[in-house]
């Protein structure tokens, strides 16, 4: 499947994004900030990709954080997984969340983020008086023991 992608002037130079190994689910998307961009424990930032993409009908673009960046800095994205719809036309911006105890300085060039193309399946909505019982029934938030 292909996508369609813009690299505006502030990407030049940095590769497109790429699955690093031929199994991966998800592609890498790279930071084009012009410098460094420092984000306080606690805070948050907007990391531009300089990527505008034009996905598939029907496809969605889902914006996740990178286990490694979790794992050692808590480095994760506010609204994950953030989506990128198949008619938005501007750059895709990640929003980084820095929940570790340090700053965490973002590098041009850095992996940032990660996109997996994913199926968009659209849904109606019926209204009805009633709806059909299960098992379950109402109970949520750890209702089933869990």
């Amino acid at each position: 499947m292909t996508i369609l992608v813009q690299r505006l002037p502030h990407a030049e130079g940095l590769p497109l994004p790429e699955y690093a190994t031929p199994g991966a689910a998800a592609m890498d998307l790279l930071a084009a900030v012009t410098a460094d961009v420092v984000v306080p424990p606690g805070g948050r930032a907007l990391i531009p990709t300089g990527l505008r993409v034009a996905l598939p009908p029907g496809h969605e673009w889902q914006l996740r954080p990178r286990s490694g960046l979790a794992l050692r800095h808590g480095i994760t994205l506010v609204n994950s997984p953030g989506t990128i719809d198949e008619d938005y036309r501007g750059e895709v911006g990640i929003i980084l969340l820095n929940t570790g105890a340090e700053p965490f300085t973002v590098e041009r060039g850095m992996r940032v983020a990660q996109a997996v193309l994913a199926p968009v399946t659209r849904a109606v909505f019926e209204e009805v008086v009633v709806l059909p019982e299960t098992q379950r029934g109402h109970g949520g938030f750890g209702s089933t023991g869990a």
